[in-house]
């Protein structure tokens, strides 16, 4: 399975809306591809409903959204019908499902990103999330039980996190939402260090010489 900062692996897959080539397809853009145990499960269908929503949220920040499961293309759109026709889930329905999930009954892709977890299911992928930049760089790598559902705030947050540093060469700290305060990275000379504890900059403020903040441009 490939890890953080490793070129993510490339596919042709057939999908609900049409064969992908990937990282083809997707040049100049952020992914967030994610796999799930299986169609017309409920854990899943409660996901499905809330990525479809927050599609529209995701490309304005230039990320798009892949799925995948163990299923083929013809059990997806029955799965993905069902949802728009008949699932009503938090004041969320006729959802329309407009991103591709991938058919992947031969478990190509699911096996290329370490998906399937034997110990977990042999039939059956993980929750398995992979962000990756316009680069085709996996950026992030989240894995779920099959008995628990992800948090899709926390995934935007991160996308968010990700392209804030890609940008401006910032980190983020702990709990930190967009608007609060990022962290510089720190000086890594003894000269550095002195510069930095000579010096004073409005909106930046600094608890020790390797840990300051700065006001985030976006608020």
């Amino acid at each position: 399975m490939p890890l953080i900062g490793d070129d993510a692996p490339s596919f042709t897959a057939v999908t609900t809306q049409g064969t992908i080539n990937f990282p083809e397809d997707y040049k100049g853009k952020w992914v967030i591809l994610f796999s799930h145990p299986a169609d017309f499960t409920p854990v899943c269908t409660t996901e499905f409903m809330t990525f479809a929503s927050m599609q529209e949220e995701f490309r304005e920040m230039n990320t798009e959204l892949i799925g995948l499961s163990i299923d083929s293309v013809f059990s997806h759109i029955a799965w993905l019908k069902r949802i728009e026709e008949k699932i009503e889930y938090k004041g969320m329905k006729n959802i329309e499902v407009k991103f591709p999930v991938i058919e992947d009954l031969r478990m190509d892709v699911a096996k290329k990103y370490g998906m399937i977890q034997p110990n977990a299911s042999t039939t059956q992928a993980v929750r398995a999330v992979f962000i990756i930049d316009p680069e085709a760089k996996v950026r992030t790598i989240l894995y779920y039980p099959q008995s628990t559902g992800r948090n899709m705030q926390e995934i935007k947050r991160i996308v968010i996190a990700l392209q804030k540093n890609a940008t401006e060469k910032v980190a983020t700290p702990a709990n930190w939402q967009p608007g609060d305060d990022v962290i510089i990275p720190p000086p890594n000379t003894m000269e550095g260090v002195k510069e930095r504890l000579g010096t004073t900059e409005e909106g930046k403020r600094c608890l020790d010489w390797f840990i300051c903040l700065k006001k985030d441009n976006q608020k």
